[in-house]
């Protein structure tokens, strides 16, 4: 990682829009290098609730832009955000400063990039998860920008598989974030998983709250975590950002086992995670830039699941033995199935 330093900006635009007065936490990366013989592509990331830092969403997102960093020469800004218009006024700032590429983490972007991209066409714009609907349905984005969505559901079914057939009890847990429908996606994933491999087994599931702030709150995490253990469940799948923290928390002082989510989050609580449902935001967010890069940019819709390996989840030497040789290939077959579409993994 590369840090020049940590710049508060105040941004006050001229006649055709009002006075911006906020303060960004904003971190420049990136050299003068130069990219076959003209001017850099100039990258700037907006981060979603929970920051960098939270070890699952966001730090995906950054890697993904750091490596276009270090392999493509583009050059880096990334801002974490407040609140509320903190996130529009991030985005303006990079529209404004002439950025080439400016990506927004999170479904919380949807609205704001749509807008913006709409007023920058020249510009362009990737949003991780968006989830733009009005009174007809889903809103495609403008051409200048792209939609970057993932089958969460799918990889969410294959760990929703190995809880439920490593379960000793027959009971496992869903720790959501945000109860919204993307991560209603994650829990009917992890729900169908659960029930295909073990039609018997419980499935509890909780949410932190209704709004952005349920992404960020560990020890609510950690209190819907201990209340599913003692219901019986030894395996929790969270999908809560850094919520989910205190999901791991849980696992530790239970001695119980829990599911991470985005990234491979062995790391919060060794021995105790089970595997991760890990979601490739960084490799969405490389290729992005590498088409704006070289000239391939093309707006619309993206999707990435099990078949483009954008969504899996983590089976290495950490949990070989947790899981066991047995497990590993009923949920690999059940991958195959996903894949050649036997199997149709429901969103909800």
């Amino acid at each position: 990682m590369i840090y020049r330093g940590i710049v508060r900006r105040v941004v006050i635009y001229t006649a055709l829009l009002v006075a911006l007065n906020v303060v960004l936490l904003a971190v420049r990366a990136g050299g003068e290098r130069k990219v076959g013989g003209v001017h850099p592509v100039r990258g700037g990331i907006v981060f979603d609730v929970g920051g960098r830092g939270d070890k699952s969403f966001n730090d995906s997102a950054y890697r993904g832009l750091d490596r276009a960093v270090r392999e493509l020469g583009v050059e880096a800004e990334y801002i974490e955000p407040g609140e509320g218009s903190d996130r529009e006024s991030g985005i303006r700032l990079l529209a404004a400063g002439g950025f080439d590429l400016i990506i927004g983490v999170g479904f919380i972007f949807s609205d704001d990039l749509y807008n913006i991209a709409k007023e920058y066409p020249r510009t362009h714009f990737a949003c991780v998860d968006y989830a733009k609907f009005d009174e007809k349905g889903f809103v495609v984005p403008p051409p200048n920008m792209v939609a970057i969505k993932f089958r969460e559901e799918e990889g969410s079914f294959l760990v929703g598989a190995l809880a439920a057939l490593v379960s000793k009890t027959k009971a496992v847990g869903f720790v959501g974030g945000m109860d919204i429908p993307l991560i209603h996606k994650f829990e009917a994933g992890f729900r169908a998983g659960a029930r295909r491999v073990c039609p018997d087994c419980r499935v509890m599931v909780g949410y932190a709250g209704v709004t952005g702030d349920a992404f960020k709150n560990p020890a609510k995490g950690k209190e819907l975590a201990l209340a599913q253990y003692a219901a019986g469940a030894d395996v929790i799948f969270h999908a809560a950002g850094t919520t989910g923290l205190g999901v791991f928390e849980a696992a530790r002082e239970t001695t119980k086992y829990a599911i991470g989510v985005d990234a491979d989050q062995w790391n919060e609580a060794p021995g105790r995670v089970l595997t991760s449902m890990t979601k490739q935001v960084d490799v969405s967010v490389f290729e992005t830039a590498r088409r704006v890069r070289d000239g391939g940019w093309q707006g619309g819709v993206q999707q990435f699941g099990l078949r483009e390996k954008a969504v899996d989840y983590v089976y290495d030497e950490h949990n070989v033995a947790l899981i066991g040789s047995a497990v590993r290939d009923r949920v690999e077959a059940l991958r195959k199935e996903i894949i050649d579409g036997k199997i149709k993994v429901p969103e909800r």
